[in-house]
């Protein structure tokens, strides 16, 4: 029977170590492509004169499983993610299942309130897509003093 690895590059340079393999298990983050969550919500803000725009990564999870919520400056995005991959061999004996679940979440604020009301969300292949536009500030007046 045969076992994956993980591929190091660097392991041809450089013999086996076993201080070095100690440590590298401590601080290898998860690997989404090996079936594992990812540990964090990967999030783009860009931004113009009226909105900002948010693109979120949140692979894996289905568009009823994701959840936005907006209050004032504040933005967080939620969601649930479930997949069960399976490969078959021949006769039909599984030979990797890979089940998983779990949720991520994460929060952020921005410089500027933002229109809730005027807000729009699109998810597609697992990128969630924001337009927050700007609420319209207030603005500040003179006092003549009498």
């Amino acid at each position: 029977m045969s076992t994956l690895a993980r591929f190091e590059p660097l392991d041809e340079l450089f013999p086996a170590d076993p201080f070095r393999d100690m440590f590298r298990r401590f601080v290898r983050t998860p690997d989404w492509r090996a079936g594992r969550l990812p540990s964090e919500m990967k999030v783009d803000v860009t931004e113009d004169d009226r909105q900002y725009m948010v693109k979120a990564e949140i692979p894996g999870a289905k568009r009823e499983d994701v959840c936005v919520k907006i209050d004032g400056n504040m933005v967080f995005i939620s969601a649930e993610v479930k997949e069960d991959k399976e490969t078959k061999g021949d006769g039909e004996r599984v030979l990797t299942r890979e089940c998983y679940h779990g949720s991520l979440a994460r929060a952020f604020s921005l410089a500027h309130e933002i229109d809730d009301k005027e807000a729009k969300a699109t998810f597609d292949n697992g990128v969630l897509a924001l337009t927050l536009p700007k609420r319209a500030e207030a603005k500040g007046t003179t006092l003549k003093i009498a």
